[in-house]
């Protein structure tokens, strides 16, 4: 009778011994698999945010280089000393600073013969290629110096004080002083050409 009892108890904690054993066995199971699915997502998080960021990073360092370029080479006529033209911060000025970093510019000076003070303004038309956004209004009178957009594709510089009418997009100015007027008006016609050249470049 003893035997017996000793037999079944004996019976008893081998099976809650194994119970318990397999229990534990797929607590284990089961929290290897969270801690996996959770590195996972973590590992995923991860990769999600560097994209992120390195997406905006890029977005930050274009907007950087458009914002950084307030400033253009500008000389009157070849080998001739050079002068910064102070850019404005517009739509219009970014696109010339834009495409003249990707090529500097050689452009051939006119003059108007047609408007009252034509003798301190002067104009460069931008081969047709380059798209310039623009956002003209009546301009009434100009300070020398200053540069304008005038739709299509071409840009205007007064040297010297008017009054002339038009509409214009600002562009950016010079600091008028007596070597950029002398510079202007001292430009040499070039030989073959019949015309007088401006160079506009990215400051270097």
């Amino acid at each position: 009778m003893i035997t017996h009892s000793l037999k079944r108890g004996s019976a008893m904690l081998l099976i809650i011994f194994t119970v318990a054993v397999l229990s534990a066995g797929c607590g284990k199971s089961d929290g290897s698999s969270g801690k996996k699915e959770s590195l996972a997502d973590s590992r995923q998080d991860n990769d999600l945010q560097e994209e992120s960021e390195g997406a905006k990073e890029g977005q930050d360092s274009s907007a950087d280089m458009a914002a950084a370029v307030t400033e253009l080479e500008v000389c009157f006529g070849d080998q001739r000393e050079p002068f910064i033209l102070h850019l404005y911060e517009n739509e219009t000025a970014a696109a010339i600073a834009r495409h003249v970093g990707t090529a500097d510019w050689r452009l051939p000076i006119y003059h108007y013969d047609d408007y009252d003070n034509w003798e301190v303004m002067q104009y460069y038309d931008i081969p047709s290629r380059y798209e310039i956004p623009s956002d003209p209004e009546e301009v009434t009178s100009e300070k020398a110096g200053e540069v304008y957009y005038s739709d299509p594709n071409r840009i205007i510089l007064f040297f010297g004080d008017a009054e002339v009418i038009g509409e214009y997009t600002k562009v950016g100015y010079f600091d008028d002083t007596e070597e950029f007027k002398a510079a202007v008006e001292e430009n040499p016609v070039l030989e073959g050409w019949g015309n007088k050249i401006v160079l506009i470049n990215s400051v270097k």
